[in-house]
């Protein structure tokens, strides 16, 4: 039921004492008549724009809050700020059971609604601000305060999409739950990385929730498609979901209020934000803002992706335009550009990752039509060597090689003629050897003869002369 009244100050004739018992009799009719078990007054400024006297203002007001409660009805009042105080007449605040205060700041031209309850007796409440939205479905609220660190952790992996980077963490991806930063200069791929994540995520059967803030829903599903990434299947089927917006179009906690909806309400399994850097504002406001955003996901079990965009492409442990994220971060991966030899090529480095050991190396990738592809790292005397330098380098050491098996080849020539021709020395020496073995052979055969021979003649000589000379003795 809603009642009208109206108080207009220039028909209001004082005479006599002013009071609103008038209204009690006609707010209690219209409670009795319904049944009515709340009771809203929009708003009490307009009860008393006919009293002067402060002290029946004062008086009257409080008679008012304890009429309600005798009629055992919830009320709900609405008043004006006051100047230095919660309300106008700086009473409402102290005799009311809960007061809840609304505001409305604007901050580079961006306004923001918060919430704070101030008080509430016999209970125990939220005492910071809360940001909340209305709009078309209604009036969201989102605490602010911190989920703490007692978030569930997960030993499950959830592979990156790209078998090369898997390979770069010992557990063959990020864990289930974790919060992964990309950092990376312009041109560096991050939102190429992050759609071969999502891709990789949807064509498990998982839902992911993808927050862009500088590119438009078709505008990514149409660059991504161009290195062989089709995100509108996923869309189609109702496992992924891009909602874009342009980051002043919000506060910042606008902006968180509206992704925990759309959290709450998707469901996902993982969710990328792509960039934070797009957020602008007090570092301490931005960062906090990140953080809770961090603290949701942590608390649901969701896997984050953020990506991070640097003003430079030297590879610095820092965190350059991040709003301090690097810290809270379970996983950091750093996208460089390279320049050398007069080209610009892309380099690929983990910084971080909790957990799990990972490799320390620079890997150098390239984007091709069927994806981003990480190279097997190739070191100089300078570094890490890339683009046309690797492959000058490659054919360098390619052609040293080849030199170095021509000169093996031509020593093992050499050698093989110095091994043929000291073997046949050594067979003309052992063929001559066996000549003067074979002739000493013969020399000592007729020697051998020939000692026989006259050893056979001296004995038959010495016959000979016996028998003559017994012949002659016995003649005599």
């Amino acid at each position: 039921m809603i009642d009208y009244v109206r108080v207009e100050r220039s028909e209001i004739e004082e005479n006599g004492e002013y009071d609103l018992e008038a209204l009690f009799i006609r707010l209690g009719y219209a409670i009795k008549k319904i049944g009515a078990k709340r009771v809203l007054m929009d708003t009490i400024e307009a009860l008393f724009t006919g009293l002067s006297d402060p002290a029946i203002l004062r008086a009257e007001l409080r008679r008012l809050f304890e009429w309600l409660k005798e009629q055992g009805v919830t009320a709900l009042i609405t008043g004006e700020r006051g100047e230095g105080q919660l309300t106008r007449h700086g009473l409402e605040e102290y005799i009311s059971d809960c007061v809840v205060l609304l505001d409305n700041r604007v901050y580079d031209q961006i306004t923001t609604r918060r919430l704070r309850v101030v008080k509430y007796r016999g209970s125990a409440h939220g005492a910071n601000e809360y940001p909340f939205l209305i709009d078309d479905q209604g009036i969201s609220v989102l605490p602010i305060t911190s989920a703490g660190l007692s978030h569930k952790t997960f030993d499950e992996p959830v592979p990156t999409g790209i078998p090369d980077l898997n390979a770069m963490l010992s557990v063959g991806g990020y864990y289930r739950g974790s919060s992964i930063l990309l950092s990376g200069s312009a041109g560096t791929g991050k939102t190429i990385f992050s759609a071969t994540f999502v891709d990789s995520v949807c064509k498990r059967g998982e839902r992911c929730l993808y927050f862009a803030f500088e590119e438009s829903p078709n505008q990514i599903v149409r660059n991504v498609l161009s290195v062989g990434l089709d995100l509108q299947k996923h869309i189609e089927k109702g496992l992924l979901k891009i909602v874009s917006a342009r980051p002043s179009l919000y506060g910042l906690e606008m902006h968180l209020t509206l992704m925990n909806r759309d959290i709450q309400s998707f469901n996902p399994t993982t969710v990328v934000i792509d960039p934070i850097s797009a957020f602008r504002g007090p570092d301490n406001e931005v960062h906090a803002a990140l953080l809770r955003i961090v603290d949701i996901l942590k608390a649901n079990g969701i896997t984050g992706l953020f990506t991070n965009l640097v003003k430079s492409d030297h590879l610095k442990i820092s965190d350059e335009y991040g709003h301090g994220m690097s810290s809270l971060m379970d996983t950091w991966i750093y996208l460089s550009n390279l320049e050398s030899s007069g080209e610009r090529n892309r380099g690929l480095y983990v910084l971080k990752s909790r957990g799990m050991n990972h490799s320390n190396q620079i890997r150098e990738y390239i984007i091709t039509d069927h994806g981003v592809k990480l190279i097997m790292p190739y070191l100089g005397a300078e570094g890490v060597l890339t683009g046309s330098a690797r492959l000058a380098q490659e054919a360098k050491e390619k052609a040293q090689m080849a030199s170095r098996h021509q000169e093996l080849a031509r020593r093992k020539r050499e050698f093989e003629n110095r091994r043929k021709m000291q073997e046949l020395q050594i067979a003309e020496i052992r063929a001559a050897m066996d000549s003067e073995s074979a002739e000493m052979q013969a020399i000592v055969q007729a020697e051998e003869s020939l000692e026989r021979t006259l050893l056979s003649e001296r004995d038959a000589m010495a016959i000979s002369r016996g028998i003559n000379h017994g012949n002659h003795a016995h003649g005599e």
